[in-house]
């Protein structure tokens, strides 16, 4: 059976009626809209069985209007369209427990409610409600699984699909469905940023930067709290790991505020370098810390390992190239209440290892708690290992430097070999001229780019590249015995 119902546009005595072609009506649809529209009646819902697959899933039914494709002033408005979707009539009584059993198949969009009024006159009963389905998931009463079957029957609710006519407009889509409606058949649409605080930062390809307005205030329509949207204009500059960026809408403001793992964070993102990515990865290397341990943060930043190994317990000495890094590395200190437990730096990392690190070491070497090396700066840290060749002159006599005493490494680098692992391993035995065989572990941290992974490479620093030792020379045979920490 096929049937339309029809509502009155103004107030009527008679408030619905329904033409059906199988009651005695031999009217056509046509001809059921020219009697409708002369009475100032309008379609509200239709419900057949079965009705045709392509009026239930087509996904053009989410698509917007095709004159907004090239466009490169955001007009809100060109997005409006009207849609059909597939809808159950369920009586009110039962209505949370269908909607919580068929959530998976119910209509999902931004702005819209799944459940709405049947559609039913001014003074009805009102004993039933429409739950609107997702046209990609119902076709047909055919097109419900088992378990949304079964639900139906046990809540005594008829399968039959009704057709609701929708109003989706800009609101109720998804960032990716108005840029791949904006942007050129066939090329790649962007819509994925990293999040620092309220800055969304976007690396925009050529073919997308005609419409770098549009997809900025997209990004920052569709995401709340993002109130600026930035594209990197250039390459990081590997001297102070910053670059070049355009604001793209919204407001100028710099200035982030983020909090990671619990520790809160204040930089001018446009002047230092800050990856929400690597969240995990500063989490990683902390929790390998002990209160009482020494951190040497050869590239600190504004201070994603030296904070939180500072709330730790532990004493830091942390250090930065870049000056604004230094600054702002500061001002965390002392937003966390940390900065009696960091000593801060503004120093090349050579330069920080041969003065403060190399002046401290062999104190800190002696004290209880073990040493950790952080060289967090994947484009050259593996190179900056040969500055710990001889770094601490002659070998002591006392038991100074037995492995257990010796600094623990964790340094950061780029590769793009088959075997990053190997890669990684190679590339630091030859800035420090020894083997590292059977006494390192490299630990995947993510993948920057296709072929082309961040890695860490972990090793206790090796007491012959620590200390110059002569080959004519034998162990003393008075040294202190070290029992290895766990």
């Amino acid at each position: 059976m096929t049937a339309w119902l029809f509502r009155p546009r103004a107030h009527d005595l008679c408030s619905s009626v329904t033409f059906c072609m199988s009651c005695g009506f031999t009217l056509s649809l046509q001809e059921c809209l020219q009697v409708a529209d002369s009475l100032g009646w309008s379609p509200l819902w239709q419900s057949f069985s079965p009705p045709p697959l392509h009026a239930m899933a087509d996904p053009g039914l989410y698509r917007p209007p095709p004159a907004v494709r090239g466009m490169t002033v955001l007009d809100r408005e060109a997005f409006t369209q009207m849609i059909h979707v597939p809808a159950l009539r369920v009586p009110t009584t039962v209505l949370n427990k269908v909607v919580k059993s068929l959530k998976k198949i119910a209509l999902q969009r931004p702005g819209i409610k799944r459940v709405v009024d049947d559609g039913q006159p001014v003074g009805g009963s009102g004993q039933h409600r429409l739950l609107l389905l997702d046209p990609h998931c119902v076709a047909s009463a055919e097109s419900f699984g088992h378990e949304e079957t079964a639900a139906l029957t046990a809540f005594g609710v008829s399968p039959e699909l009704h057709r609701y006519e929708l109003q989706l407009t800009y609101e109720n889509l998804k960032s990716e469905e108005v840029l791949r409606a904006v942007l050129p058949e066939g090329q790649d649409v962007t819509s994925g940023f990293s999040r620092v605080g309220h800055i969304a930062h976007m690396n925009l390809r050529d073919h997308q930067l005609p419409y770098k307005s549009l997809i900025g205030q997209v990004i920052m329509d569709k995401n709340p709290g993002v109130t600026c949207v930035v594209n990197k204009t250039n390459t990081i500059d590997s001297t102070y790991r910053n670059f070049q960026m355009e604001v793209l809408a919204g407001e100028s403001n710099m200035v982030a505020k983020v909090r990671e793992n619990g520790v809160l964070y204040e930089f001018d993102f446009s002047r230092v370098y800050w990856n929400p990515r690597l969240s995990t990865e500063h989490e990683r290397v902390v929790s390998l810390l002990r209160c009482g341990d020494i951190v040497l943060d050869v590239f600190a930043g504004v201070g994603p390992f030296a904070i939180p190994a500072a709330r730790r317990g532990c004493v830091v000495l942390a250090n930065d190239l870049n000056p604004e890094a230094h600054r702002w590395l500061q001002h965390n200190a002392r937003l966390n209440k940390v900065d009696a437990a960091i000593t801060t730096f503004n120093l090349d990392g050579r330069e920080f290892l041969r003065g403060p690190a190399r002046e401290r070491l062999p104190g800190l070497m002696r004290g209880p708690g073990a040493v950790h090396v952080v060289m967090n700066l994947p484009a050259l840290a593996l190179d900056f290992l040969d500055t710990f060749r001889g770094l601490l002159g002659p070998e002591p006599d006392q038991g100074l430097s037995c492995e257990a005493t010796m600094p623990q490494v964790h340094c950061y680098g780029f590769s793009k070999e088959d075997d990053p692992q190997q890669d990684m391993v190679q590339r630091a035995e030859a800035s420090l001229g020894v083997s590292l065989q059977g006494r390192c572990s490299v630990h995947m941290v993510r993948n920057v780019a296709p072929n082309k992974e961040m890695m860490c490479v972990n090793f206790r620093m090796p007491r012959e590249v620590l200390y110059t030792i002569s080959n004519s020379e034998e162990p003393s045979p008075k040294r202190q015995r070290c029992e290895e920490t766990e």
